[in-house]
């Protein structure tokens, strides 16, 4: 091991995706242009408020702008891009009114299914809608700018352009023939990552099905559903899986939670075969389900730090409930399952998703190496690189100081004794994080 490495307090930043949501940082003075928009659109000034808003959505990694947004201007009107995964929103903006367009395929390509799927969809919609100007099917919006204001042209930009992003990879796992329009922005990932994460994938299963071995042979129906939805989690979330596979996998999440008239046991061996299926797919058809792209809307709904506080409160007494039954073999995945969950679920503040991401490389290390960040735990060793996890924590949440007044670093407070010591006490105090504004 590189010891210079392990023990470098330097903050890395990410070269890589991670989850479904944002991975970059929005505009230093992205409050100002918001205040700039509002005020805009206030006096009238469409174009200018326009120009200010789409600004706010621009996100930069490395204070290098993604463009992930796109501006033309002249003296009539404002033409913009939006990028959203597999979508590419192109719109235009007079005094007037917005107009705003996805292409999503050929007509002539579309089948009775699909028109059928279409049409539901349409009903779902609350801003945009398909159509067909006899060429290709659109998903577009309209929108009058008599009252527009900030807030009146995000809910609509971020419906069309993450349903179209959703759209897309719908019609393309569930028609297999169907050629997707516009799609010249997608970038496939190179091959030395895709063979990174093959082998994380199998190598995450088989650790599965051997701790499914060992645990005991009644009432087990909890522990093996723990087990199969952290290793989901960490899927989506480590490995970003796209097409048809996050399709399938995030519809046996959702049928997991929400159908209450299906036994644990059951829904377990749904998820059992499903992760059987992910087991059998080749590098070749593994390969076809990731892309790099850019994104400017979170998925998510945001939510209140209390729902995350309430959610680690409810995580801790399962946890200490499996510890009084003696059941610590699970305690563990329990304390990677708590981030990963959070993560998939809720809309983060940025200060939270980024702590909950540095703990999620802490308790998975061996796959960050492969990828090439620096090491923040040896797992062999069982040693932490104690500078480096209180400068990251540190590096969080100093910045936001003059904003959040009761927020304050908590890398000291930590109890690196053991892994599991130290998850309980790192999540103990994102708990506690105190977000009140001055």
């Amino acid at each position: 091991m590189n010891w210079f490495n392990f023990f470098d307090t330097k903050i890395t930043e990410l070269r890589h995706p991670f989850g479904r949501g944002i991975n970059a940082s929005l505009s230093p003075n992205e409050e100002e242009l918001f205040n700039k928009s509002y005020e805009s659109f206030e006096k009238h000034e469409i174009l200018d408020a326009y120009e200010f808003f789409l600004k706010t959505l621009e996100n930069f990694t490395n204070q290098i702008s993604n463009k992930n947004i796109t501006i033309i201007r002249d003296d009539e009107k404002l033409e913009f891009e939006i990028f959203q995964g597999s979508a590419r929103v192109t719109g235009v903006v007079t005094k007037e009114s917005l107009y705003a367009q996805v292409v999503m395929i050929k007509t002539k390509e579309a089948t009775v299914a699909l028109k059928r799927y279409i049409l539901e969809r349409n009903y779902q919609l609350t801003y945009a809608n398909y159509s067909s100007d006899g060429e290709f099917i659109k998903l577009k919006l309209y929108h009058d700018n008599i009252t527009a204001s900030p807030q009146k042209i995000f809910f609509p930009l971020r419906e069309i352009a993450l349903n179209a992003d959703f759209d897309k990879e719908y019609l393309k796992s569930e028609f297999k023939d169907i050629r997707l329009e516009d799609s010249s922005h997608i970038v496939k990932l190179e091959d030395d990552e895709l063979k990174i994460k093959y082998e994380f994938l199998h190598k995450w299963i088989d650790e599965l099905e051997a701790k499914i071995l060992t645990l005991p042979t009644n009432d087990n129906a909890g522990m093996q559903a723990f087990l199969y939805l952290h290793l989901l989690f960490k899927i989506d979330y480590l490995l970003i899986i796209k097409c048809d596979v996050y399709q399938k996998m995030s519809k046996k999440i959702r049928i997991y939670f929400s159908d209450e008239n299906l036994s644990t046991e059951y829904k377990n061996e749904e998820l059992r075969k499903y992760v059987e299926k992910l087991k059998n797919m080749d590098f070749k058809e593994f390969s076809k389900k990731f892309y790099s792209a850019k994104y400017t809307f979170n998925p998510m709904e945001k939510v209140s730090h209390e729902e995350i506080s309430n959610f680690i409160d409810e995580s801790f007494i399962k946890i200490r409930w499996y510890k009084n039954n003696r059941y610590n073999q699970i305690i563990p995945t329990i304390y990677r399952y708590i981030p990963f969950y959070i993560l998939y679920n809720y809309g983060l503040n940025p200060i939270v998703k980024r702590l909950l991401h540095t703990l999620v490389k802490i308790q998975n290390p061996t796959f960050f190496k492969a990828l090439g960040y620096s090491v923040l735990y040896d797992k062999d060793k069982k040693i932490f690189a104690k500078k480096a996890i209180k400068a990251r924590i540190n590096d969080t949440i100093v910045p936001h100081q003059a904003r959040y007044k009761e927020l304050k670093p908590f890398g000291d407070k930590l109890n690196f004794s053991s892994l599991n010591e130290f998850s309980n006490s790192y999540l103990l105090q994102l708990k506690h994080l105190n977000f009140e504004e001055i």
